[in-house]
């Protein structure tokens, strides 16, 4: 039974890295919470195209619009399309059990994507790139009750929501491994502009995730130059102290 544990220890550690490692190689989403803009247009993104199914339960209308920069009248008008109170959570009106009937599972909430996909280890998977990417690797499968496969995600259970922006893409392998997609019909962007969608997206639910991150960090940055600048005085009165003992 020791042995066993000892084994289990010492195989722990590669089982998390291995389960962290990407299906493929995963692009960098270089995101910046603190761009406001492009927090704006992700949660435009989000209210027009995945929040039929996707719910952010934990946040409230309200504090997104402050966060990112947008007034209550302003959420209201671009945001808040079904009528909601500038005080209620942003949940969806479908209720979970005829989600579950419908899809076979209930579609998740999405308040903790970027956190929940965050891999483990060495070489750990950030979860805004795992996002990124997801939303870039879907291509035609029609083998899979949506007509869509997802490289990131294999065997996804939903369609691809943002085709409309993107278009639709085949995916060639070659002896089992991904090589390259081919576009098979255009959407509204093009693939810079689905991109740049693809990170504002991103951006959004990273900052969803950890609405505090941006100001925690910037209290950071003072508290840090703070100590920085006690520590000069503190030098300065050290030296005045000790100039006549020496």
């Amino acid at each position: 039974m020791k042995k066993l544990l000892a084994i289990l220890l010492a195989t722990m550690p590669l089982t998390l890295l291995a389960a962290a490692k990407p299906a493929v190689e995963l692009e960098p989403a270089n995101i910046d919470i603190t761009n406001k803009p492009s927090l704006q247009r992700g949660a435009a993104l989000f209210v027009n195209n995945c929040m039929g199914c996707h719910s952010l339960q934990y946040m409230r209308w309200d504090r997104v619009g402050k966060d990112i920069g947008l007034s209550v009248e302003l959420v209201q008008r671009y945001l808040q399309v079904t009528g909601e109170r500038p005080g209620d959570l942003m949940e969806i009106s479908m209720p979970p059990h005829d989600a579950a009937e419908w899809f076979g599972i209930a579609p998740p909430d999405l308040s903790l994507v970027t956190r929940s996909r965050s891999g483990l280890g060495f070489g750990a998977i950030k979860g805004t790139d795992w996002v990124y990417n997801f939303l870039l690797t879907f291509y035609v499968d029609e083998s899979r009750p949506m007509g869509v496969n997802n490289l990131v995600f294999p065997d996804v259970g939903m369609p691809h929501a943002l085709w409309h922006l993107q278009g639709m893409q085949r995916a060639v392998f070659e002896e089992g491994d991904f090589v390259r997609f081919e576009q098979i019909s255009d959407g509204s962007m093009t693939p810079d502009e689905y991109r740049r969608a693809a990170r504002d997206l991103t951006t959004f639910l990273a900052y969803i995730a950890d609405p505090m991150k941006a100001e925690r960090e910037a209290l950071g940055v003072k508290v840090i130059a703070f100590l920085l600048f006690f520590l000069v005085l503190a030098y300065l009165l050290k030296r005045e102290y000790w100039k006549d003992v020496s």
